[in-house]
């Protein structure tokens, strides 16, 4: 068959299944494209060296035959993977999830592939092992979401031989670590029900041992202490819905109860249900902040009141943290990355009286 001018610069012999159905090799594009095998290789890892006009030529060549470069080619090219991996906890909550869409989203712009491996145990040697698997897969670099304490821990003692970012927790050796600014967000938080005119701020905590959570905690505890303010013990939730609506029926029993800030949206969900089975009204009795900025806390009876965290900007940090320590930036990365929170204040909130 007469090859058609569509075929553009197929014409030359080649189709974009190359020869027999084979698969374009690195050969095929660099003949195709009139340059070495090398010039090809330096295209696919972006060497600034190499003119425009002939980087687009090897890529209009590699366009027309169809070419993919493996990971191996790539490997031996630059002496890295192109991959990378992501060490979590906890993926299903909000937090964890949003920031790990932000990682692999980032990483695909950059040209890498994620091995990402989720811990659901409160276990040291879990950890080493995906630590030691990642550093086996050959990754370039890891990046650890590391929300509870024992999880630093766990990784610092790894001592991995590749570059590391973590999140929410110091290692205490120079690691850099992306993380949001939780103190302030508990103090906007706790500053904004006081200053509507409530004595106190009651707290629902996280779980004790969780970085962000005892950060809040610590926060809301400094704030009260610093308005003169009394300081009543916090109640402990797990995260869930379930926990803030159990802690929600005892605070709705207590009638001098006016304003509550909640670790985190869910469980505020569940203190906004308990207030209103008790006839606790919200805003008009208690006022209620949350922590977060779930995409459904606009929508909750009455809309909640919240510190936005942004997720999406931590996964995007931590991802190009990791790639300039992966590529011997200078100078290095400092090492703590503060992420800005904000209050969002909505109708779950009102002067008190």
């Amino acid at each position: 068959m007469t090859p058609s001018a569509a075929d553009g610069p197929a014409t030359k012999g080649r189709s974009r299944r190359n020869f027999a159905g084979a698969r374009p090799v690195m050969d095929d594009v660099a003949k195709l494209a009139g340059v070495s095998k090398q010039t090809v290789s330096r295209v696919l890892n972006d060497n600034p060296a190499v003119r425009a006009e002939t980087r687009e030529a090897v890529l209009a060549a590699m366009r027309t035959l169809g070419y993919r470069p493996s990971r191996s080619a790539r490997s031996l090219a630059s002496g890295r993977t192109r991959m990378l991996g992501v060490i979590s906890f906890d993926a299903a909550r909000y937090g964890p999830a949003s920031t790990l869409t932000a990682i692999n989203t980032a990483a695909q712009e950059a040209g890498y592939l994620l091995s990402s491996i989720a811990l659901d145990t409160a276990d040291k040697d879990t950890v080493l092992q995906a630590a030691d698997r990642l550093s086996a897969e050959g990754a370039d670099g890891v990046i650890a979401i590391a929300p509870q304490l024992w999880v630093a821990r766990a990784l610092a003692e790894a001592r991995l031989d590749i570059p590391l970012v973590v999140m929410d927790n110091d290692l205490g050796d120079g690691t850099p670590v992306v993380t949001s600014d939780a103190r302030t967000g508990a103090r906007l938080a706790t500053r904004h029900l006081l200053s509507l005119g409530h004595p106190t701020v009651r707290h629902v905590a996280g779980p004790t041992g969780w970085t962000s959570a005892d950060r809040r905690a610590e926060s809301w505890r400094d704030t009260l202490k610093a308005a003169g303010a009394e300081i009543p013990a916090p109640l402990i939730g797990d995260w869930s819905a379930d926990s803030g609506y159990d802690l929600g029926r005892e605070l709705a029993k207590d009638p001098t109860v006016t304003a509550i800030f909640a670790s985190n949206d869910q469980m505020a969900l569940g203190v906004l249900r308990a207030l209103h089975e008790a006839g606790r009204r919200v805003p008009e009795d208690v006022s209620v902040v949350g922590y977060d900025d779930i995409p459904e806390a606009a929508h909750f009876l009455p809309p909640l009141t919240t510190v936005r965290t942004d997720f999406t900007d931590i996964g995007t940090r931590s991802l190009h943290v990791l790639l300039r320590r992966i590529d011997d930036a200078s100078p290095p990365e400092p090492p703590l990355t503060l992420v800005p929170v904000e209050l969002r204040v909505r109708h779950s909130t009102r002067p008190a009286g």
